[in-house]
């Protein structure tokens, strides 16, 4: 590693992506390609699919709200990906400005932020709708929906943005080669040219504001859930009540489970070849679980997806648009 004197301040990067496997490259172009089409899709189906149902329940509203943050997350990473997948092999990666790598940087932890409100914002949901129910109408309120994911956005937002002027302010080394597929903190900041724990600090503090936060509200909801669960004395009300639960657990588990892993850990642990491998895994299939888990699970949502693909079948309308015999 270069010694922090010879550093200067970067025009770019380049993003060596997956150039050291040039025969992997077509195999990897075409599932990722395949995955990343699913995964819009599937989103995009649920978007469709809650706008079509008349009176939208909460926790359609923040569902929906999931559904297009991750259609944007998978925007912010995979098309880059895909083109520098069809660059010709000989190349040492794939440049990207400065800025470029900034923005998408920034872009990526916010989305991935407003997730993790989001998600803590749905467990408050669960909470009021299983502990409160009587209320419940009263206090989840389609304005404090709306307030709510406009809190979620903002967030993630600011956490994002202090936490991209803190790592591009690091001075970089050396050919500046991120051994990753797009900018990463943890390709960053293995980088830069830094050995003090100083400079993780603002990480650390992303972590405690996106991560263990919302993650001690969900665990205090899910408590609450728990106890009054266990008070149901009819096993019927008490399993369909936790029913309820069990698709945004699956993807609380999926989004913070992945996310503690790739980030909260000192940088001596970091592993660059390893980060992209793992990074492949939640950039591309966790976002393809999620419409899967929901769309099996929620029962609301399984109804308006069928309500949506039968307005699609063919035969349907012109079978009700001829004469009858």
């Amino acid at each position: 590693m270069d010694s922090p004197s010879n550093t200067t301040l970067p025009r770019g990067f380049l993003l060596q992506g997956f150039f050291e496997f040039p025969q992997l490259k077509p195999v990897l172009f075409l599932l990722l390609l395949t995955v990343h089409l699913t995964t819009l899709s599937g989103n995009l189906l649920i978007l469709v699919a809650v706008a079509s149902v008349p009176s939208r329940p909460p926790m359609l509203l923040f569902l929906c709200q999931l559904s297009v943050i991750e259609f944007c997350y998978t925007l912010v990473v995979v098309p880059r990906s895909l083109a520098d997948l069809t660059m010709p092999g000989h190349t040492r990666g794939s440049p990207i400005s400065f800025l470029g790598c900034a923005v998408q940087m920034q872009m990526f932890v916010a989305l991935g932020g407003a997730e993790c409100f989001l998600l803590a914002a749905m467990a408050y949901d669960r909470y009021v709708a299983i502990c409160h129910p009587l209320r419940y109408a009263a206090v989840v309120t389609p304005g404090l929906c709306a307030r709510l994911a406009l809190a979620c956005c903002l967030g993630g937002l600011a956490v994002s943005l202090g936490l991209t002027v803190a790592v591009f302010h690091l001075p970089f080394c050396g050919s500046h080669l991120l051994v990753h597929f797009f900018c990463d903190i943890t390709a960053l900041l293995h980088l830069a040219c830094t050995r003090s724990y100083a400079d993780e600090l603002p990480l650390l503090g992303a972590c405690l504001v996106l991560l263990l936060l919302p993650s001690m509200f969900i665990l205090a909801s899910y408590g609450a859930i728990a106890a009054t669960l266990r008070s149901l004395r009819s096993s019927g009300g008490r399993r369909k009540a936790a029913s309820t639960c069990t698709s945004h657990l699956a993807v609380t588990f999926l989004h913070y489970g992945c996310a503690t892993f790739m980030y909260v850990r000192p940088k001596a642990t970091y592993s660059p070849r390893l980060d992209r491998t793992l990074a492949l895994v939640y950039t591309n299939v966790t976002p393809l679980l999620y419409p899967l888990i929901y769309s099996l699970r929620n029962q609301e949502i399984t109804t308006a997806i069928r309500r949506v693909l039968g307005r699609l079948r063919p035969g349907k309308a012109i079978g009700q648009g001829l004469y009858k015999p």
